[in-house]
Formats: C-alpha cells, structure tokens, sequence
C-alpha cells in the first residue's frame, strides 16, 4: 500500500545496518537509518538496476518525493537517465551560481583594475555595489534582461542622480559585454536601454567669454591686491588655460625659463592609467607675459618644489579653491567666473576673434582629443612652431585687452 504523512513522520529505525525500506509505488521508498529517512528510487536503464537519490526527510516531503519520482518516470519514457538528468541540473546551478551579475562585475573589476586610475576603479566598484549589486548581483548574468537592469536604473534616478544612472548602465554595459565575451551569457540589454533614462543636464563651467569682459577681468587680475603668489596663479590660468589641478600643483622642476617651456609629466595629466605610464608629457610654450609672471614669483617659491605652495605649509600646492576665492574677491561671481572657465575662455575668444588659429592647435594646447587628421601631430615637441605663435599671440591680445584696445562685441543672432 502507498505510504501516508502519518506513517512516514511516525516510523522508527528499527536496527537493521543497512536501514529498513518502505515501499510507496513506481519504485520509490523510503529508507529509514539512524541518521535519517531517506526516498529512493530504483529503476533500470539499458538494462542497468539504479538508484536515484530523491531527497531527505522532512526537508523533502511525502508529495514532494512523488513529485520528483513522477518527473524521473517521465525522463525514462523520453530515454534520459534520470541519475543523469539530476548531475547536469546541478552542475548547471552550480554554474549560474558561480556566474551571477556580481561575481561576473567583480571579476570583470579584477581584471580591468590594473588598467585604470586607483580613483576609477574605486568608484566603479563602490557606485555598483551601493546601486546594482543589491537588485541584480545575485541573479544569474544570463536571466537579466533589460527590464531587470531599467528597473535597478530608476531606482537610481528616481533618487535625482540622473548622471549617476547613466553611468551605472555604461559599467552594467561593460558587465554584460565581458559576460558575453566569456560565454556566460547571450546578449547584452544595456544598449537597448539607450534613450530609456531621463537625459542628464550638463552645465557648462562658467566663464567670460565676450572681449570687453576678458579685458575687465584682466585688468582687475592685474589689480589684484592680495597675495602676490595668488595674483600670479590668476594671471597664469589665463596666459596658459591649462586645467586648474595642473595650475595649482605647477612644479618647479616643470619649468624651463631659458627655453620658454613647461613640461607637465604625463603622470600629472587627465589621461588614462596606461597614458600617465607611457604616453608622452605635455608641452606649453610660455609667452613672454608668462615668463615675467614666473619670474615674478620665483624669489618667493623657487626654493621650493611648487609654483603655487600652500600659504600654510610649502609642502602642498595651493588650494584648490584659491583661485575661485580670488574670482569672487575680485567680483566675479561663481555665474560669471571660475577657475575652469579661463579654459573656455581662450577656446572661445581665440576662435572668435584670433582669426588664422587653426582648432586643432587650440585643442592640443588644451590637452584634449584632437579632432582632424594632423591633430595628433600637434602635440609632438617638432610641432611646436604654431603652438607658441598662438600663446604669445593670445598673452598679447590680453594685454590689448586689459588696456581697452580691440574691444569687438558680439552681435545679436
């Protein structure tokens, strides 16, 4: 007769070694031994007596065992072991076990790390395991589809860090294509989910950008009556437009006065990890108005490693909110002005009122991806006659500038 609930939670071991067997029907009983109660079922394959292991009791109940029995039955009238049919189950949840969003991401992690900048890799890892890994880290790479990532996203974005989701579906993205690339999963839904998130909303770093106003700003940086070292920081960020970071921590050892030169070592650029290893320094002519600034304040600082030390100690660069705090103390507000600005200023400017300046000059002086086909030409040392026709030719059109000379206003579109 089949067994019932009651029987098999009531049953004892009775003493025998290899256990006492209960028949339920279609091949399955139970084995009840010291340690436990066990279901069993036995069946031939080509021939062949087996025994295919159904669970333990009572993790695995009465109806639950006859359930896995009947699915077994149902292989062998297709012509599948069973025993067979269980191992590759297995070995196949093993695997998606091993190969989840997140073991993927952070294998992916390791293996790109070396690559990047310790700050990105940083930040990769910590925005994915805040925003990503919770909703999506556990499920197997290859069951996620798109509307599983959009709904992580929104999360994301309904919290107001538009930029943030969009970041998130670029490294998901990268996820995903490595996930492919390794056989863990089919296709990648992270570029189905372009155009799905709110757009971000860039905001351009304030600047002066009309020549009357660069001449007023010139004029009041050249009236400037605070710190001398200051005045030279201001005066430079619009002589040579580099980035704030590489105004501020400006060295010593980069300057070259007798070659009217400075050199900033590719470590110190905004460029890739294996570019700030291997690529080439960059090179800013310094006009005649820039070598007299250095001069200027070489008896203050040249005896120490920066251009621009820290009033506090000489061992750090200067803030990097000294040459904003000047701005404002000169008038201009974080609307009109900022550090960054005077990068876009003499893009700007130079374009518009320096006619002959070719595009790709200014952007190699910038240190930006040059956008024509001689543009990476640009940025060797042997390319360099343009490059300081264009600085001296700028520190000039400033000077003319501040002193109220070929002032050309815009006119209304």
């Amino acid at each position: 007769m089949p067994l019932t609930d009651t029987f098999v939670k009531q049953v004892k071991h009775k003493g025998a070694a290899i256990g006492e067997r209960y028949a339920d029907g279609g091949g399955m009983y139970l084995r009840v031994k010291a340690p436990g109660k066990y279901w069993r079922m036995d069946y031939r394959f080509n021939g062949k007596a087996k025994t295919l292991a159904l669970g333990v009791y009572p993790a695995v109940s009465l109806a639950k065992a006859r359930q896995r029995r009947d699915k077994a039955r149902e292989l062998l009238a297709e012509g599948t072991d069973p025993s067979v049919a269980k191992r590759t189950e297995k070995l196949t949840n093993a695997a998606e076990a091993a190969n989840t969003f997140e073991a993927v991401a952070r294998e992916f992690h390791a293996n790109k790390a070396s690559g990047w900048s310790a700050s990105y890799a940083e930040r990769w890892l910590r925005i994915m395991e805040k925003d990503l890994f919770p909703y999506l880290g556990k499920h197997p790479i290859a069951s996620i589809k798109a509307r599983d990532l959009l709904h992580a996203l929104k999360r994301v974005e309904d919290r107001g860090v538009i930029e943030t989701a969009h970041t998130l579906r670029q490294c998901a993205g990268q996820v995903f294509r490595f996930a492919v690339q390794t056989s863990r999963c089919e296709s990648n839904p992270a570029p189905d989910l372009h155009g799905a998130l709110r757009p971000v909303v860039t905001q351009s770093m304030a600047a002066v950008l009309e020549p009357k106003k660069v001449g007023e700003l010139m004029r009041a940086i050249n009236g400037y009556a605070g710190q001398p070292i200051t005045r030279a920081a201001l005066l430079l960020s619009a002589l040579l437009f580099q980035r704030p970071g590489n105004i501020r921590a400006m060295e010593w050892a980069w300057v070259d006065l007798d070659h009217s030169m400075l050199t900033i070592p590719a470590r110190d650029m905004k460029r890739k990890l294996q570019e700030k290893l291997n690529g080439r320094p960059h090179f800013v002519p310094l006009a005649a108005q820039a070598l007299e600034a250095l001069g200027q304040v070489r008896p203050l600082t040249g005896h120490g490693r920066y251009v621009f030390p820290s009033i506090r100690t000489g061992e750090r660069p200067m803030s990097e909110n000294t040459v904003n705090a000047a701005l404002r103390r000169l008038g201009f507000t974080t609307d009109e002005m900022t550090a960054h600005g005077f990068r876009a200023m003499a893009r700007t400017v130079m374009a518009e009122q320096l006619h002959g300046i070719e595009a790709d000059v200014i952007e190699a002086q910038l240190a930006h991806g040059k956008s024509g086909p001689l543009g990476a030409a640009y940025d060797r040392a042997e390319f360099m006659d343009k490059r300081k026709a264009m600085m001296q030719r700028w520190a000039d059109y400033l000077d003319k500038l501040a002193a109220g000379a070929e002032i050309i206003q815009f006119k209304a579109a």
